[in-house]
């Protein structure tokens, strides 16, 4: 069987997605229904104000890095570059991930959010060098 301990944080990280998803169309409702949403041109994307804005944001971040972070995952499975470095890796992106999620989503001072930011794109890279240096020694 394989090793699949690789897609745990994959996991993780979308669940993270999903409750961001379903928390972003909670207070989306709750913006519609209060009539606070500022509509521009057809064809603009609405305002959302307040925490509706906040937790769009949030969840819109979970669709920008985090593809690489499933690239790189999926392509390290089909290279077979599973190991514990790899595996680490994939968990502190993950890790970082919900911290940045949390901060951006409760208190949201940037400069910790970018900390928690920063530290899982150098997890990311980190990810995608260990990819690298095996293709390029296999190659």
């Amino acid at each position: 069987m394989k090793d699949l301990t690789l897609l745990q944080p994959v996991l993780v990280q979308v669940a993270l997605t999903f409750v961001l998803l379903f928390w972003m169309a909670k207070v989306r409702l709750e913006a519609i229904r209060a009539g606070t949403v500022q509509r521009g041109e057809p064809g603009t994307r609405p305002v959302w104000p307040g925490r509706a804005g906040t937790i769009s944001n949030a969840f819109h971040n979970q669709l920008e890095m985090p593809v690489l972070f499933y690239a790189a995952v999926a392509f390290s499975m089909i290279a077979g570059v599973t190991g514990w470095e790899m595996t680490a890796l994939a968990w502190a992106f993950a890790g970082f991930r919900i911290v940045h999620a949390l901060i951006f989503t409760t208190y949201n001072y940037i400069p910790h959010r970018f900390m928690a930011y920063l530290a899982s794109n150098i997890a990311l890279i980190g990810m995608w060098v260990c990819l690298a240096i095996t293709v390029i020694r296999v190659g």
